[in-house]
């Protein structure tokens, strides 16, 4: 007997193999079921609409980054595990690359397509958490710089890692993992120096 979510999760993973390779825009129910060896027939059983399909799709991207995020080691220097948290969202290879480009091409098609403004919000809260709870690990440990706003500084940090992940799929030439992480980490030492006896 197929396991339903298991299926889902292929589909899902069919729709990730479209995007990256063709776009967005060719992610279409009957591309779909072929790029995973069914019929039309067969992928209605799991996903009714295309919407609902796309939707599992970048949810499923979502819940992967957290995984890797939770099994994190949160023991030691809160500093280098928030590091290594950040790590798990940047596309530093194939598979995080591919996560990233599907979620830049479902970002874009989000800003234009209405039906999807419910999914943006939804993904948007979850990541604004995600850099809250970096931020409060940070302070909880004693290593924010004294006097930051820490709202301020989480909204400064999703930003940052935007950018960055931003700039290593339109730029990977100029944007390198090390410079990635480069990046991150000269924003992290700003906002959570070392103290002196740890340099």
């Amino acid at each position: 007997m197929v396991d339903a979510h298991a299926r889902r999760t292929e589909l899902a993973e069919a729709v990730w193999r479209i995007v990256v390779r063709d776009g967005l825009e060719q992610a279409s129910v009957r591309n779909v079921a072929r790029e995973a060896g069914l019929s039309m027939g067969s992928l209605r059983h799991y996903f009714t609409t295309q919407s609902e399909l796309l939707g599992f799709a970048l949810r499923l991207v979502g819940e992967r980054i957290e995984e890797r995020i939770r099994a994190v080691d949160t023991t030691g220097d809160q500093r280098a595990v928030v590091r290594s948290m950040i790590d798990e969202m940047l596309p530093l290879d194939r598979p995080r690359r591919g996560e990233c480009e599907v979620w830049l091409a479902f970002t874009a098609r989000a800003v234009v397509e209405p039906t999807m403004a419910g999914l943006r919000k939804e993904i948007d809260e979850r990541l604004t958490d995600a850099f809250a709870a970096m931020i409060r690990r940070l302070a909880d440990a004693g290593a924010l710089r004294p006097g930051l706003d820490q709202k301020v500084e989480a909204e400064r940090l999703y930003a940052l890692v935007d950018g960055v992940i931003l700039h290593a799929l339109l730029r990977p030439g100029r944007t390198s993992n090390a410079t990635a992480k480069a990046t991150v980490g000269a924003h992290l030492d700003q906002i959570a120096p070392a103290a002196a006896d740890e340099r």
